[in-house]
């Protein structure tokens, strides 16, 4: 089944999809996080199921529909996804009307939400971006403590970082806005290889940022 979220209010957006999906895995079990920032294969073997010999899976997708590789891909596979036993929790935070119509025809729930005009957006969120596009070593060791505190999961929090190194290259396409994505886009595969948790990539990480 899929479950879909989206809205400019990410944080809002993101601890329903969350709460929701935590409330399935602790039925099913294995939660699988995939953003914009995994390879199209990464993808692909997510939705591709557990197999015959695996356990039931929650399978959670930020920002997919961003990679027109991931998009294709994801809407060609929807009709089988919406008859899956799996449950996939789905949140873009913009997506065309025409996108929207179609998931939705296929989404079991359907959430959108949008942030209240002229209402401050001062918090973790994009607490944590601005304190990346910065260069501000501390305020992103702080935010990121303070994440792990309210048991966001690593994977979460990269993508919230990826989300703001992307708003940073759109906003100013400098050598160190790039060099941010294409850090932040290799960092789960190099934990990977390396054999890292990822949450222990991030401190690296964060600890090696600087304004340069």
């Amino acid at each position: 089944m899929i479950f879909f979220f989206t809205g400019t209010d990410r944080d809002r957006a993101r601890a329903a999809m969350n709460e929701a999906a935590q409330s399935a895995a602790d039925k099913a079990g294995e939660i699988i996080r995939i953003s914009d920032a995994h390879r199209v294969a990464d993808l692909e073997s997510a939705l591709r199921g557990a197999g015959m010999f695996g356990g039931r899976r929650v399978v959670v997708l930020e920002g997919i529909l961003s990679n027109d590789e991931m998009r294709e891909l994801f809407i060609a596979q929807m009709p089988m996804l919406a008859k899956a036993d799996e449950d996939i929790f789905l949140y873009e935070e913009k997506a065309d009307a025409a996108t929207r119509r179609t998931i939705e025809k296929y989404a079991e729930t359907s959430e959108k939400f949008e942030g209240v005009k002229g209402e401050k957006r001062g918090n973790e969120v994009f607490a944590l971006a601005a304190a990346l596009r910065r260069g501000d070593k501390k305020a992103l060791w702080v935010g990121y403590q303070r994440a792990l505190v309210r048991d966001e999961a690593p994977e979460a929090i990269h993508g919230i970082l990826f989300w703001g190194a992307k708003q940073a290259l759109l906003a100013s396409n400098t050598q160190r806005s790039r060099q941010l994505v294409a850090e932040l886009a290799e960092l789960p595969h190099e934990a990977r290889r390396r054999g890292f948790e990822l949450e222990y990539a991030l401190e690296k990480y964060i600890l090696g940022i600087n304004k340069s």
